[in-house]
């Protein structure tokens, strides 16, 4: 099947692609290429354009009528640039996506299945989070998220749409085949930071909070292998409608957790990564950076139940690809 896939030429994006054709689907690539990399998008059909120009989807959709879905991946996702430039994160996230629902249900795209995130949750006593738990965004990119889901849930009441919003944890590693990875140099998350304290490409490894109420003082979070997170997205798009015949009732929409299960210490990562790395990394601890909140890992029954889909790979894993990815990055990937 095909399946259009926005933000496709993205690190998360073209991992969802490459499990897409591994699983015999064709991608269908929409990105405007500010993040994401052309790299990732070759021997695949892309356009490079912006998901708000409807004259822009009306052409994919005429020269590809047979798309049966859409994964909505594009996004701007570092939260302590949403905090400085909070009219870019609300125009890039929020007013696009309006516009692209809309496109999409009057082209006849009526099954969306949205990249959002665990970053709306609160902190809850223990820090696991089900769907039905309590939402407090903490940052302009965490309320960007929150405000998508809503629109989109909205859409499928009124228009006959049908949505699953998949609430990413903290993807890590890169894709097992080397087809992609991480395509920032200086990455925002977490283990493209340690990888790169590793290299020497910066001086030490920022421990941002150690006062929040966890074992250890560091965040928590659910850290996942990118790759499993694709997969699911792989299982959103097959199962689509039976997702909704499990679910019963008549109901449009469903929120599903991508996670492990499993909480894990920001200094719980750390040794893990020495562990995998196989010596120490320098370390500094900082206060926390604006936005950032204690975390939360995962219940992913719902993902269990509703889609067969849990994570298989390890955060070793995880930590073992990210480093192999490092060092062929730049010659896939060509700088200017």
């Amino acid at each position: 099947m095909k399946v259009l896939v926005t933000g496709g030429a993205g690190y998360i994006g073209s991992t969802i692609c490459s499990a897409l054709e591994d699983s015999g689907h064709t991608p269908i690539i929409l990105d405007n290429l500010v993040t994401g990399r052309v790299e990732f998008t070759r021997g695949r059909i892309f356009y490079q354009d912006d998901i708000a120009n409807v004259a822009g989807l009306e052409r994919i959709f005429q020269e590809h009528p047979d798309i049966v879905a859409a994964i909505h991946c594009a996004a701007l996702i570092i939260v302590p640039e949403s905090v400085e430039k909070p009219y870019e994160y609300y125009t890039e996230n929020v007013a696009k996506s309006l516009v692209l629902f809309r496109t999409l249900n009057r082209l006849g795209c009526n099954r969306v299945v949205f990249s959002s995130s665990a970053s709306v949750y609160d902190t809850v006593p223990g820090f696991m989070v089900r769907e039905d738990s309590p939402l407090r965004p903490g940052s302009p990119y965490a309320r960007t998220k929150y405000m998508m889901e809503m629109i989109l849930q909205d859409f499928c009441h009124a228009y006959g749409m049908k949505g699953i919003a998949l609430r990413y944890f903290n993807p890590i590693g890169a894709d097992p085949k080397m087809r992609s990875g991480l395509q920032v140099r200086n990455p925002s998350l977490v283990l493209g930071k340690l990888v790169n304290t590793a290299r020497g490409l910066q001086p030490a490894f920022e421990i941002t909070g150690t006062t929040w109420p966890t074992r250890d003082g560091t965040g928590i979070r659910d850290y996942i292998h990118v790759w499993d997170l694709a997969e699911a997205h792989v299982m959103a798009v097959e199962q689509f409608d039976q997702v909704f015949e499990r679910l019963g009732g008549g109901q449009s929409y469903v929120v599903i957790n991508l996670g492990t299960g499993r909480g894990v210490t920001v200094r719980e990562l750390v040794e893990a990564f020495e562990r995998v790395y196989g010596k120490p990394i320098n370390k500094v601890e900082k206060p926390p950076r604006p936005g950032d909140v204690a975390g939360a890992y995962a219940n992913a029954d719902t993902a269990l139940r509703l889609l067969g889909w849990k994570a298989k790979l390890s955060i070793e894993q995880a930590i073992a690809d990210a480093l192999k990815w490092a060092e062929i990055r730049d010659r896939v990937l060509h700088y200017e």
